[in-house]
């Protein structure tokens, strides 16, 4: 039996465990899917918000500050890519820069540091390339940029490396209260444990009304975006957000921590919270307010779309709390959820004490994670690393410069990949120019061969997602 179970491993399933696994527990996470990270973690905008948009006294304007204080030291222990380049809020009109001073005026009751109300000249000084149809934008200097799903993994994996067990392939199918515990019934079998938390996002509704009556219920919502290529990259130097409206934050154009540029995301609501394809006329959408902001991008530079859905409740606030005895949720975890992850978990294990769990501290807990990135090491780190590891001297990746070396360290990680998307999560491969086309059979290759496994059996991503169908031709016999 565990003392505490997590069901869900995207950002704030992980960040729990994280922080869990500092204690003296037996913890598990369950994960539906066959890598963390398979939902919102992975496709959003990759922004850390400052948190001027959230209502003040709100759970969500409280955490995303918190959050945002947090992330700078948990990136850089934990080896993840951070850069606090700040945000805009652009206003086009008179109305909107009564929505600008609104944003200000909550900015500054939600303890956001340093924003401020700029004028055109300041504004196409910072950004030459804006729309000179801007008349003022709210400056907000703490919000950042992130590698999200890298993220995830960062927490997920320094969570295992303390013990914690993650259970891919693990879709939770039912919860039963056998009075001094839960036993959770799953497609892999039953899973006992005596606290549950409940971050399994746009199902968090359903999970919740296992164990307790129905209070929230979540409205998936999704949004789609431009992944553009690094050519594009100058059009923008900040996070660049328009006027927010009821659908949402509005289409944003931000640089990435990769060197790209995103376009995105439009907001439509869905009833199949699976439905992450694109539409002709969201990115038609994306597309056309994008240029409202920046009129130079080169949208025929588009190196990929993608979509995410979003866990949205029918309540604008998170659904953090005590359920049920012992059943924690949260759930509901909107934008900004990526923001405020590292401060909901600090939540949760100050729910799970308010539930009566005993914690006891470890005397040395991991708290932090090193990661080689090649291409970001000087020439002198690169031999030293080459000497150690002949396998740094082999890039497969050539659009992003990926050594074989990391892809094998990504695939003997904490949380090995099944995937070449998973290693594209974990080391990068097939984020660039060409998505894949050179490095991708040459990571099939590697898998293949660090797993003992068949090619065939190699994923793209998800389950059933094979690239690989029958072979076609042998060798000849010598």
């Amino acid at each position: 039996m565990y003392d505490v179970v997590i069901i869900g491993c995207g950002v704030i399933g992980a960040a729990a465990a994280f922080e869990l696994s500092k204690f003296k527990l037996d913890l598990a996470i369950l994960e539906k899917e066959n890598d963390v990270a398979m939902g919102a973690s992975r496709a959003n905008s990759a922004i850390i918000h400052a948190g001027y948009d959230p209502k003040p006294g709100t759970l969500m304007a409280r955490l995303n500050v918190e959050g945002n204080r947090m992330a700078e030291d948990l990136c850089r222990d934990l080896s993840v890519p951070f850069s606090r380049i700040g945000s805009l809020v652009l206003a086009f009109s008179g109305e909107e820069m009564e929505t600008v001073w609104d944003l200000y005026d909550r900015g500054i009751k939600n303890g956001v540091p340093g924003v401020e109300v700029i004028m055109p000249d300041k504004i196409r000084e910072m950004e030459p390339q804006i729309s000179d149809k801007v008349v003022g934008a709210l400056w907000a200097p703490s919000a950042g940029i992130i590698n999200p799903w890298d993220y995830t993994l960062a927490f997920a994996e320094t969570a295992v490396r303390n013990g914690a067990e993650v259970k891919l392939n693990t879709c939770v199918t039912g919860i039963e209260n056998a009075e001094d515990h839960y036993v959770i019934h799953t497609n892999q079998g039953d899973v006992e444990a005596q606290y549950i938390i409940n971050a399994a996002g746009v199902e968090s509704d359903k999970v919740h009304e296992m164990v307790a009556e129905k209070t929230f219920s979540i409205l998936p919502n999704r949004g789609e975006y431009y992944l553009m290529d690094k050519c594009e990259i100058e059009r923008a130097n900040h996070v660049l957000f328009q006027c927010p409206n009821k659908d949402g934050k509005g289409v944003l154009v931000s640089p990435t921590t990769g060197g790209n540029l995103i376009v995105g995301p439009n907001a439509e609501g869905v009833v199949d919270s699976s439905c992450v394809n694109n539409t002709a006329s969201g990115m038609a959408f994306v597309r056309e307010k994008a240029l409202k902001s920046v009129p130079t991008i080169n949208f025929r530079n588009s190196i990929r779309n993608f979509s995410g859905v979003r866990a949205n409740p029918d309540q604008d606030e998170f659904q953090i709390g005590i359920a049920a005895q012992n059943f924690i949720d949260l759930a509901g975890i909107k934008s900004p959820g990526l923001s405020s992850a590292p401060a909901i978990a600090l939540e949760a294990v100050k729910l799970l004490k308010e539930c009566g769990l005993h914690l006891v501290e470890k005397e040395n807990p991991i708290t932090t994670r090193k990661k080689i990135r090649f291409r970001g090491l000087t020439d002198k780190q690169k031999q030293a690393a080459i000497q150690k590891n002949p396998l740094y001297g082999r890039v497969i990746c050539r659009c992003e410069t990926i050594t074989e070396g990391e892809i094998v360290d990504a695939i003997h990680s904490p949380i090995p990949p099944c995937s070449v998307d998973g290693v594209k999560r974990r080391a990068g491969t097939g984020m660039g120019r060409c998505q894949g086309g050179f490095c991708g059979p040459r990571v099939v290759d590697i898998l293949a061969r660090e797993l003992n496994k068949n090619p065939m059996e190699i994923l793209q991503d998800g389950k059933g997602s094979h690239i690989l169908l029958s072979e076609t031709k042998k060798e000849a016999d010598a």
